[in-house]
């Protein structure tokens, strides 16, 4: 009796630690753009800095270029897509920033990686990255992005130039302030293109190109 009691314990015990195993890595797994901001900082280094007016960010370890930045003032960090064509704006980032898609707009049509979803167009007052900032910036509004926000190209194409050097992507605005003006109008329907699991506009497998600027 003591066998099988010591057994069952055992047995139970195995099913505890592998539950635990399996949430920790659920959790790194949904946190992990946090993680890697924590170790970047441990580590000694930073993700994004500026010199002057311009910003620098270090590529993740996903490949991608993540952003910190302010919406309305309300800070989030943002996926910078060049195969976006507008920048995109989850649910609940845009509550949070004090934005709601314009009811005298109708909806517009976003190409997914997951096909086509529904979308607001809303307008957000100021979008800050460090020292630069842009005014009255177009954005789209879908539960369908899940918890994705994405810098597009209506926000680089306000620039004097980004690129990509060795591993940073630098953002430099035309002129010392910092401050930039919002981008010409542009059609809102992102292009196709190939996969990725989230719905969002056509970002998912896109990587900035080295000579881009």
């Amino acid at each position: 009796m003591l066998t099988r009691r010591a057994s069952f314990a055992t047995i139970l015990g195995s099913i505890f630690s592998w539950a635990a195993i399996g949430l920790v890595l659920f959790i790194g797994f949904n946190h992990r753009e946090q993680i890697d901001s924590f170790f970047a900082r441990i580590g000694g280094y930073e993700e994004q800095r500026a010199e002057g007016g311009i910003v620098r960010i270090r590529m993740a370890r996903d490949g991608h270029f993540w952003a910190n930045v302010k919406l309305n003032g309300y800070e989030r960090r943002m996926l910078i897509d060049s195969g976006a064509t507008i920048t995109a704006l989850s649910l609940p980032t845009a509550t949070s920033a004090g934005i709601e898609p314009d009811k005298g707009h109708p909806p517009v049509t976003i190409e997914t990686a997951n096909g086509t979803v529904s979308a607001g167009a809303a307008t957000l007052d100021t979008l800050e990255i460090g020292p630069l900032k842009a005014k009255d910036v177009d954005v789209v509004i879908s539960e369908a992005f899940g918890e994705m926000d994405v810098l597009g190209m209506n926000f680089l194409s306000t620039l004097k130039s980004w690129r990509v050097q060795g591993n940073e992507l630098i953002l430099e605005p035309d002129g010392a302030t910092g401050e930039i003006s919002s981008a010409p109008e542009q059609r809102v329907e992102a292009p196709r293109g190939s996969g990725g699991e989230r719905k969002r506009p056509e970002i998912t497998a896109h990587k900035i190109p080295a000579e881009q600027q």
